[in-house]
C-alpha cells in the first residue's frame, strides 16, 4: 500500500510507532548529504588547526566517530533500518567566518531505503566530538546548522536543500 506523502510514514493507523516495511521497494542506489558546524572562538580554531588540543587530532578523531556513526544509526534512532553502506565520507574545514569547522558527511548505498539518517548522524556526532575535544578550552561552543542537503535514490528522487 501506498504511502499518502503527507502522513507519518512512522506511525500506523491506531497511532503507534512501527517500523515501515520496505519489503516492496526496489533496490536503488542512494545517496545523502549532511552538513553542520561547530562555532568557536578565534582561539579554539587556531589550537584545533594547530594540533595543539591536549586530547589530540580532533579533526581526524571527529572524523573517524562521524564513519562510525553512520554505520550504527540503525542501533541509535528507534525504527531505522540496518543498511549494508558501501561509502560513509566525513570532511571536516575551517571556516574563518564563524570561526569553526564545517562537517559535511556523503552515506551511499544500494537498497531499499534511503540513507539520511545515516548522514545527519554522521554529522551530529562529529560536531559532539568536535565539541568534547575542544571543550575544556571553549565550553561556549555552538552545534548549528544540521542539516540535509541532498538525497538522491528511491521512489521520492532527487531533493536539494535550497541555499
Amino acid at each position: 500500500m501506498a504511502q499518502d506523502p503527507k502522513t507519518l510514514s512512522h506511525i500506523d493507523a491506531s497511532g503507534a510507532a512501527n517500523m515501515v516495511d520496505v519489503a516492496d521497494k526496489a533496490v536503488t542506489d542512494r545517496i545523502a548529504r549532511a552538513e553542520g558546524c561547530v562555532a568557536m572562538e578565534r582561539a579554539t580554531l587556531d589550537l584545533i588547526l594547530a594540533g595543539n588540543a591536549k586530547k589530540g587530532d580532533v579533526i581526524g578523531t571527529a572524523r573517524l566517530a562521524g564513519i562510525m556513526a553512520a554505520k550504527r544509526t540503525h542501533e541509535l534512532i528507534p525504527l531505522c533500518h540496518a543498511l549494508l553502506l558501501s561509502k560513509v565520507a566525513v570532511d571536516i574545514t575551517p571556516d574563518e567566518a564563524l570561526p569553526g569547522l564545517r562537517v559535511e558527511a556523503m552515506v551511499r548505498t544500494s537498497g531499499q531505503t534511503g540513507v539520511e539518517m545515516e548522514a545527519l548522524t554522521a554529522v551530529t556526532v562529529a560536531c559532539l566530538t568536535i565539541y568534547d575535544m575542544a571543550k575544556a578550552v571553549d565550553r561556549g561552543m555552538r552545534i548549528e546548522v544540521v542539516r540535509l542537503l541532498e538525497k538522491a535514490g528511491g521512489r521520492s528522487g532527487h531533493w536539494q536543500a535550497s541555499a
